[in-house]
């Protein structure tokens, strides 16, 4: 008698184990896999073979650098309140340290140039200072400063494009202002960030000949390619995936590396 009460409790427990919740709980059913965020990968997807870094010529000196006061560009008085340029298409960097060579060749096919990010990355020149050719090698480790393993800045990517027969010009100390000029002429801009659009810290850096360099690290290059005045946003490519971000966080990362930016100019062509 005992053994079949005691089982009839079991069963009393089990069924109420299944019944509904009760009424301050509230089932979800999900609708869908929700999809991962959004982030960048710049770890490199293929090893290529190790670059060796040339000791810097000394008879080499900087490419000039224009500053905002030398610009040529016309401005646009009547630039619309917002514009984002179409067809604009990128791809991941190939390798943990060609994001120049990337954004570089992709803001090229823009114009028309079919450049291969490789044969783009082995053509910069070598030199333990950034203005004056690519510091360090490929296949280093991102967020260090010169002399390891760092990138390269405006001007020898400029120069090289130019030997491309792409129409482009390094500037310094570049404003927002003139920045949506361009994209409101539908030219996107290369511009040298921290990160993902990040904040950073600059660092001046004197190379083997004496020359100082600001510098930081996490450098990074992204193609701004529209912005929005009602809302205070600048939209751009990185890595091939596009983001928009205020102006303001923007600004704060571009200033780190004083504004260093490359745009479309046919006047420093031969």
């Amino acid at each position: 008698m005992q053994t079949s009460l005691a089982r009839l409790l079991l069963l009393v427990l089990l069924l109420n184990a299944c019944a509904d919740p009760p009424a301050d709980h509230t089932r979800v059913t999900p609708s869908g896999t929700p999809a991962p965020a959004q982030t960048v990968a710049l770890t490199a997807s293929v090893t290529p073979t190790q670059l060796a870094v040339s000791s810097p010529d000394p008879t080499i000196s900087p490419t000039p650098v224009r500053t905002i006061e030398a610009l040529t560009h016309t401005p646009t008085p009547t630039r619309p309140a917002s514009h984002q340029i179409a067809n604009i298409y990128g791809e991941r960097q190939a390798y943990p340290l060609s994001c120049e060579s990337r954004a570089a060749v992709d803001w090229a096919a823009y114009y028309g140039f079919t450049i291969l990010e490789a044969e783009f990355q082995f053509n910069l020149p070598f030199s333990d200072n950034p203005d004056l050719g690519f510091v360090g090698v490929t296949t280093g480790v991102w967020g260090q400063v010169p002399p390891y393993d760092y990138g390269v800045h405006a001007a020898p990517v400029a120069e090289l494009l130019r030997a491309y027969g792409v129409p482009a010009a390094a500037v310094k100390q570049f404003d927002l202002d003139s920045l949506k000029n361009l994209i409101a002429q539908d030219h996107p801009v290369l511009t040298w960030v921290i990160g993902n659009v990040e904040g950073g810290v600059p660092y001046v850096y004197t190379d083997s000949q004496g020359n100082q360099v600001t510098v930081a690290a996490y450098e990074h290059v992204v193609i701004v390619y529209g912005y929005d005045d009602s809302d205070d946003t600048l939209i751009y490519m990185n890595n091939g995936k596009h983001y928009r971000t205020p102006s303001s966080v923007f600004d704060n990362s571009w200033s780190v590396l004083e504004r260093m930016a490359i745009y479309y100019d046919e006047s420093g062509l031969p």
